[in-house]
């Protein structure tokens, strides 16, 4: 199973964007966006920023990921 997760945008070179997810750092391909700029946050999913979300959005989903991740068998 994939999954989009929320990512913050910490510097934009077009068509890539250095992206963090909960202060770890990822390459994101921004080609499927328009004027993606710093610090919004965006969905990322195998490696495409594929939608743009606010702050609460982003920080939310976090939340609930993280939620399920505890409850997970590991």
């Amino acid at each position: 199973m994939c999954l989009a997760v929320p990512a913050k945008v910490i510097s934009v070179e077009y068509p890539f964007a250095l992206v963090s997810v909960e202060d770890v750092e990822y390459r994101a391909s921004i080609m499927l966006l328009e004027n993606v700029q710093i610090g919004e946050y965006v969905m990322m999913h195998a490696g495409f920023a594929i939608e743009k979300v606010n702050q609460q959005e982003a920080e939310e989903t976090l939340r609930l990921l993280n939620e399920v991740d505890k409850h997970s068998i590991k």
